[in-house]
């Protein structure tokens, strides 16, 4: 079994920094009877008090069985890779306490912060496997664009941060009211940093996704929670920045599952903010991932994976969702999923769960992406997110980034996104990948921003299957003529099928390889 997830921090100039997450997730084989693959090395959970487990760092736990009882919190602590939390157990699963993977809230700003001006504008950190949001933008009484702009949240999903000027419209076509962030999308898209304002007059109109919707429903590969964007900056003070993405847990027990207590996955707060001068508000972290597997789970417990909110009057958990008057500040709903052969659980979830029998708790030779050097310095396998590179403080220029691929068709070609930590992300496509599909490269130069930055990669391809093999009873029983796959750095590999006829069907890459599927 092998699971990772790569960080990387690169330091040009002033000491920017580049963060990637990979999930790499091997497969276990079908049984007639679940079976979770826990070899139970780690023998027994059962603590009588509250616990902070130190991830290892494949995030893989195998224990025989797992008891959390009434009153007792189990959280972790992140591995340097910061992959998600597998448990593992080999016999039956209790949980009548609480296990805690949510998203950490941003700091407050102004007045409201707790008087260390050094912690103004800094996020909410994401829940293991989910990512941190975007700072509040520096405080600066000229307003200079390159100061007091946002930062956007972290993931895939990272919401937009707060820029300059007043009520409008971006260039494209994005409506927003000054200073706002908009939250981090997982579940859904999430819209701009205030609904009421529209860039033709109209109420909603015309608005285009702040962050767009991203993962599978099936939770395969497993990721968390995206950050929120950070507010702009004031005269005085900082902006406050975006609340943590929550992370993703999955529990797989070959025996059952009762769940009295709860599994919390929310997203993290939006700092609060108040005072003279001070900048605008952060948005909330997207909800994280929870995936539950057993021979049958039970129970009225709760499973919470909903989105983060906003900090108002100093109180948290306000004015959250991402519809509605004022509510874009909040960030979107994860995905809950139990998969057994019985369901009975008749408890609480936010959102709702999706429900099928259990499928492999890891997938096999799915198509992986990963950057393998940037600027001509090697990225390490398993980067820390911690000052992985750093490049000199005088690096101007292209500098170019390289990228290998797995089980990725070769003359294809990789869509780079960098996110500065503060203002609006570039994009640059590489040539075709060259290689082999088994073992692929391509490169790309770019410029990269002073300051923190986050590179974000993806690669979509088209496979001809007509006469290969037929996917009809996906696709309403028309003839699938290709599949398109999206392959990404965060690991969720999206299939498509497309049909003679032109239409178009979403299948999950999953559903497909069981089918026979390969490319």
């Amino acid at each position: 079994m092998n699971t990772s997830s790569a960080k990387l921090k690169l330091a040009p100039r002033r000491g920017a920094s580049a963060v990637f997450a990979l999930s790499l997730l091997a497969a276990a084989s079908a049984q007639a009877a679940f079976d979770s693959g826990s070899t139970g090395a780690d023998g027994t959970l059962n603590p009588t008090v509250n616990t902070e487990i130190v991830l290892p760092a494949s995030g893989v736990l195998n224990y025989t069985s797992i008891n959390i009882p009434a009153g007792v919190t189990v959280t972790f602590k992140k591995n340097a890779t910061n992959t998600p939390v597998y448990l593992l157990a080999s016999g039956n699963v209790t949980i009548a306490g609480t296990i805690d993977v949510r998203g950490g809230d941003a700091k407050s700003t102004g007045t409201y912060g707790d008087g260390a001006l050094g912690d103004d504008g800094v996020p909410g950190f994401g829940g293991p496997g989910g990512f941190d949001g975007g700072r509040g933008g520096r405080e600066d009484a000229a307003q200079r664009v390159d100061i007091v702009r946002g930062g956007p949240g972290l993931g895939p999903g990272g919401g937009r941060g707060g820029i300059e000027g007043n009520n409008g419209c971006a260039n494209d076509g994005f409506g927003y009211y000054k200073y706002m962030a908009s939250g981090g999308a997982y579940g859904d898209s999430t819209w701009g940093s205030h609904v009421g304002w529209q860039c033709d007059g109209n109420y909603r109109t015309n608005y285009v996704p702040a962050a767009k919707a991203y993962g599978s429903a099936l939770l395969q590969p497993l990721i968390g929670g995206s950050g929120g964007g950070g507010g702009r900056g004031g005269t005085a003070y900082p902006g406050s920045g975006g609340g943590g993405g929550g992370g993703a847990i999955l529990i797989a027990a070959s025996g059952t599952m009762a769940i009295t207590g709860t599994i919390d996955s929310t997203g993290g707060d939006a700092g609060g903010i108040a005072g003279t001068g001070v900048g605008g508000e952060g948005a909330g972290g997207s909800g994280g991932a929870i995936r539950l597997m057993a021979t049958s789970i039970s129970g009225n417990g709760k499973l919470y994976a909903a989105g983060g909110c906003w900090n108002y009057n100093n109180t948290r958990r306000q004015y959250c969702g991402i519809t509605g008057p004022y509510n874009t500040r909040g960030g979107a709903q994860g995905r809950i999923r139990l998969e057994a052969e019985a369901i009975t659980f008749g408890g609480t979830a936010d959102p709702a769960y999706a429900k099928d029998v259990p499928g492999p708790v890891f997938l096999a030779e799915a198509p992986s992406l990963r950057i393998a050097s940037v600027a001509g310095q090697a990225v390490p396998e398993n980067p820390t997110g911690n000052a992985d590179i750093t490049l000199p403080a005088d690096t101007s220029g292209p500098v170019e980034i390289t990228f290998q691929t797995r089980n990725v068709p070769v003359g294809n070609t990789v869509l780079l996104r960098v996110v500065p930590a503060y203002g609006k992300s570039t994009e640059a496509i590489t040539p075709a990948i060259a290689g082999a599909t088994s073992a692929g490269t391509a490169a790309v130069s770019v410029v990269l921003p002073s300051g923190p930055s986050t590179l974000q990669a993806t690669t979509t391809y088209t496979v001809v299957v007509a006469g290969q093999i037929d996917l009809s009873r996906f696709a309403q029983n028309e003839a699938v003529d290709k599949v398109e796959v999206t392959v990404s750095l965060q690991g969720e590999t999206r299939t498509r099928l497309l049909t003679a006829s032109g239409k178009s069907y979403d299948v999950p890459y999953r559903t497909l390889q069981a089918a026979g599927f390969r490319g």
